[in-house]
């Protein structure tokens, strides 16, 4: 009698990964709702600059920044707050949106993901991509109420300006990240919004830095020197501070270097 033995079907245990990691608009469509139904973080992000802008820095629409009058066509006190407000909004847009990655790692949501086919990465370019969209939306709310308040701008320092806050907020994304990947999630949106509010007032975002001393030196040194720097440089027309796209360049270095350590240990561990 000859016992007969089936072979069992092989299973194939390869995972394809789908095309761009995983990425797609859905993935990211969720991310802007969730941020965008957190009135928290719309109030920070799009309420608070706006409302600052329409106390503190419309009444001074007719203040000039430098020498030349407004009404010759200089700049005034107004579009320096304005621009400096809408940094303020993006700033916190884009490093709330890096930071949540903390909660989802306490919730466990970053295992889940780790069960899917979308790639640790795709889930990372999605937070910067979502804080994009909130500093898009910060931009537009702040810089539509200065235009209607009649800020006196060319058409290109209103485009270059509104640009230049918009791509440098990814500074701030990365500031995020780091925080998230480093801190527990109880204290990580805590943290960020101390952080941010220290470096605005010494780093000369809202009002201009002196030229020496001890309070120069400081605010020359935070992230936030150089994206006001480069953000405000289209009101006048004047090139931007060699220091200040040194300092830009640096921390852009220094912050994405430590989100990505970060986020590899993290990601290990899941």
């Amino acid at each position: 009698m000859t016992a007969t033995t089936s072979s069992a079907p092989s299973l194939d245990l390869h995972r394809s990964v789908p095309r761009f990691g995983g990425f797609n608009r859905t993935y990211l469509a969720i991310e802007v709702k969730r941020r965008l139904s957190n009135w928290q973080s719309v109030f920070f992000t799009v309420g608070l600059p706006l409302v600052m802008f329409l106390t503190i820095g419309l009444p001074l629409r007719d203040t000039a920044l430098g020498s030349t009058p407004v009404a010759a066509g200089g700049v005034s006190a107004a579009a320096y707050l304005m621009v400096s407000m809408a940094v303020y909004g993006s700033m916190f847009a884009s490093a709330s949106a890096g930071a949540a990655v903390a909660s989802e790692r306490a919730m466990g949501w970053s295992r889940q993901l780790r069960l899917t086919p979308l790639h640790p990465v795709a889930n990372v370019v999605t937070k910067i991509l979502s804080g994009l969209v909130m500093s898009l939306i910060t931009i537009v709310a702040v810089y539509g109420a200065g235009a209607v308040a009649g800020i006196g701008l060319q058409p290109g320092a209103w485009l270059l300006s509104a640009v230049a806050v918009w791509l440098t907020s990814l500074v701030f994304t990365a500031l995020g990240l780091l925080v998230g990947y480093l801190v527990p999630r109880d204290n990580a949106l805590q943290f960020v919004g101390p952080v941010l509010a220290f470096m605005s007032i010494f780093g000369g975002l809202f009002y201009p830095l002196p030229d020496d001393g001890v309070m120069a030196v400081v605010g020359r040194l935070m992230p936030v020197y150089g994206v006001g720097d480069l953000s405000r440089a289209p009101l006048t027309g004047a090139t931007v501070d060699a220091w200040g796209a040194v300092n830009l360049v640096v921390w852009l270095v220094v912050l994405v270097a430590g989100a990505a350590l970060a986020f590899r240990r993290d990601t290990r561990r899941v």
